[in-house]
């Protein structure tokens, strides 16, 4: 069958990916890629998909993608990946509603209580409108990021 994305590597990149497999230099991810390329290298091994997934221990869908990241976005991008423009979910409280959070979980407890707690912190958040609802969990977050 015919290889849809042939991986033709320079020398210089040869040896790049050689050093990242040699020294570990990066994550196991990074290690793993450069792995895959050097094995699918038209003008070295050669090696089919499904031998360096077996080789590799991932699916030969994996190796494809590499494969196919090569060709459409380069050595760079393919080696390292590529940098999320967003985190995977986007933040629930902003930097004023986090200052006000702070500065109520500084201050002294409501009557009837000795210190806050993360729930009562959040039924109270919540009572002053500071947002519309929060979970005790995003509280702790915040305020663990904090010191």
């Amino acid at each position: 069958m015919q290889k849809r994305y042939v991986v033709r590597l320079s020398e210089s990149e040869k040896n790049e990916l050689h050093e990242v497999i040699k020294r570990l230099k990066g994550s196991s991810q990074k290690v793993r890629r450069a792995q895959i390329l050097l094995k699918a290298d038209v003008e070295g091994p050669n090696w089919t998909d499904q031998l360096i997934s077996e080789a590799f221990s991932c699916r030969p869908q994996t190796v494809e993608n590499i494969r196919r990241r090569l060709v459409e976005r380069g050595f760079e991008a393919t080696l390292n990946g590529l940098e999320r423009i967003q985190p995977p979910t986007a933040k629930l409280l902003n930097g004023v509603q986090e200052a006000e959070i702070i500065a109520m979980r500084l201050g002294s407890p409501p009557k009837g209580y000795a210190n806050w707690s993360l729930r009562l912190l959040a039924r109270k958040v919540v009572e002053l409108e500071i947002v519309e609802s929060v979970s005790h969990e995003t509280l702790r977050k915040t305020l663990k990021k904090t010191g």
